[in-house]
């Protein structure tokens, strides 16, 4: 088993990324494709401390020295959501299924829908999760610094996720 299947579920996990170690160069021919299959990666529960209520995070590839961004896909069941959170390279998320919602400190509660794109710049606070009745998945692109890629904060208030 390659040493980037093995997940450490611990304070680096994101709303949506779990940060892996680096994969290590199993092919030294820069020229040949690696294919990771489907189902070679396990699935991991959300930790309660990082997101309310149910979430699901899938790890997609981690971060390496070819691309100094992890991918996963997250899905959270509906009214699931991260905690108040940055990320010091920033995270792009785009929304494969379902409704959800994102906001960013001091401004208002967004709705995303399949499709969309939603740029979460360096630094900036902020929380994405589902509808409060239909769930949603995201593909999370989260760069790295300094081998870390978010800094959690406090879990998002039952008056902030209902403020739209």
């Amino acid at each position: 088993m390659h040493a980037f299947l093995k997940l450490a579920l611990c304070a680096t996990i994101l709303q949506a990324t779990i940060v892996l170690p680096a994969q290590p160069q199993t092919n030294p021919s820069a020229g040949e494709q690696q294919i990771t299959r489907a189902g070679d990666q396990p699935s991991a529960a959300g930790p309660a401390e990082f997101f309310t209520g149910r979430v699901r995070i899938d790890p997609v590839w981690p971060a390496d020295t070819n691309i100094n961004a992890s991918g996963g896909q997250v899905t959270f069941e509906p009214g699931a959501r991260s905690a108040w959170h940055t990320h010091p390279a920033g995270q792009r998320l785009v929304v494969t299924a379902g409704v959800g919602l994102t906001q960013e400190w001091g401004k208002p509660v967004q709705v995303i829908r399949p499709g969309d794109v939603v740029w979460c710049p360096p630094g900036v606070k902020h929380w994405h999760g589902a509808a409060p009745t239909t769930g949603m998945t995201h593909l999370a692109v989260t760069g790295m610094v300094d081998g870390k890629n978010v800094t959690w904060m406090e879990k998002v208030t039952d008056e902030q996720y209902s403020a739209r």
